[in-house]
């Protein structure tokens, strides 16, 4: 009688057991997921953009108007991802603001005067200041409208009481159930693409975005995790134009998943000149999230070349769809994205910060899942009082 054997079932290239006993199956499904998921969200937004387009046209084609992108943390950094982007195609002026921001100076950031379309990310949808940004848009903002933008059916921001609104609830996986926020980042961010952008194009774009991603997922899996179980206690990530909000992001990622054991520092190339660039040791990792525009590409390069001249940190990656030939052995390659735009590459570099983040967190001996276990913070942030505007 032949045997048969069962196929180990993994993510990430490890085995599902191992995960399980690590507490980090959660996590690596949901980095894993991303291609997958960005189809879904676009088969979900698609469908509905006509419905969209009525609803937001009102401000986003008055040059009169604004369009806030808010949420709080990695949410936060989906606006400021994006907000130069649309701030380029909409006729109205685009900002990324966060929660925390807005909750705490409310006045200096929302004109009464002034039309506003408030689009609210929330992987919970049960952040109390995205709530309280909500309720003090519809306070001081005469002329309000609310695009929510959720992965939880059940979170607060799909019950939200406003005179116009409308809610763009994502893909029940989108939920994470790991502590840091992977797939519903991406997918938050793509559904905002597909819905804001006035590109058009986003029918083609969706198969090479989804296939960069898998592809950086499935080729830099290994490379990541030997760079993570090196060691380094410091790391900078730099980004011009968009990938500034994605340096912010990786990060994030990367604290949070490191349960803050590893020091982290974000800037553009040319900003970290001045001043930032002595955050670097003899145990740093810098990672830069190289441009494919032509003028951005030859300010990274210059700054990855004289890292490497200056000789003082450990390791010089840089994460490119355009790679040099010299720098092979310290890229990172995004294949198939040579002629992308840098919105296209959002995805396929933040599933690398990803990966790096979750493989630390295993070296360290944490469990990305549930790195923080003293409850200092949380998956919903909690200990939020909210004072009222009149107090």
């Amino acid at each position: 009688m032949p045997v048969t054997h069962s196929k180990t079932i993994e993510h990430l290239g490890l085995p599902e057991a191992s995960l399980l006993e690590s507490g980090a199956v959660w996590t690596a499904r949901e980095i894993e997921q991303q291609p997958h998921m960005l189809h879904a969200t676009h088969v979900l937004i698609d469908a509905l953009r006509e419905q969209i387009k009525a609803f937001i046209a009102p401000i986003t084609g008055n040059a009169n108007a604004r369009v806030v992108l808010t949420g709080a943390g990695t949410s936060s950094y989906i606006g400021q991802c994006l907000a130069p982007l649309l701030d380029a195609e909409l006729a109205a002026r685009v900002d990324a603001v966060a929660t925390t921001d807005l909750v705490s100076a409310p006045r200096l950031y929302l004109r009464p005067e002034q039309p506003l379309l408030l689009v609210s990310f929330g992987r919970s949808g049960n952040s109390p200041e995205s709530l309280a940004a909500i309720a003090l848009a519809e306070a001081l903002v005469g002329d309000v409208r609310h695009l929510v933008v959720t992965c939880n059916p059940d979170g607060a921001l799909c019950r939200i009481a406003a005179r116009e609104a409308m809610t763009l609830l994502l893909p029940e996986p989108t939920h994470d159930a790991g502590f840091a926020m992977t797939s519903s980042f991406s997918c938050m961010m793509y559904a905002t693409v597909l819905a804001l952008s006035e590109a058009g194009d986003m029918h083609t774009r969706i198969g090479p975005i989804a296939a960069a991603t898998g592809q950086a997922i499935d080729a830099t899996r290994d490379t990541l995790r030997e760079l993570a179980q090196l060691g380094y206690d410091r790391v900078v990530y730099l980004g011009s134009g968009l990938l500034q909000g994605l340096a912010r992001e990786a990060a994030l990622k990367l604290g949070e998943l490191s349960d803050g054991a590893v020091a982290t520092c974000f800037d553009t190339p040319l900003g970290f000149r001045h001043g930032p660039k002595t955050f670097i040791t003899g145990n740093s990792l810098v990672m830069v999230f190289v441009s494919n525009d032509a003028l951005t590409r030859r300010y990274d390069h210059d700054l990855i070349d004289e890292l490497r001249r200056d000789g003082r940190a450990a390791r010089v990656i840089e994460v490119s769809a355009q790679p040099r030939p010299q720098a092979a052995c310290d890229t990172l390659a995004v294949t198939g994205m040579a002629a992308a735009a840098d919105v296209d590459l959002l995805w396929p570099y933040v599933a690398i910060a990803q990966i790096y983040a979750f493989h630390a967190s295993l070296a360290l001996g944490l469990s990305p899942d549930n790195p923080n276990r003293e409850g200092m913070v949380n998956r919903v942030v909690q200990g939020v009082r909210l004072h009222s505007l009149t107090s």
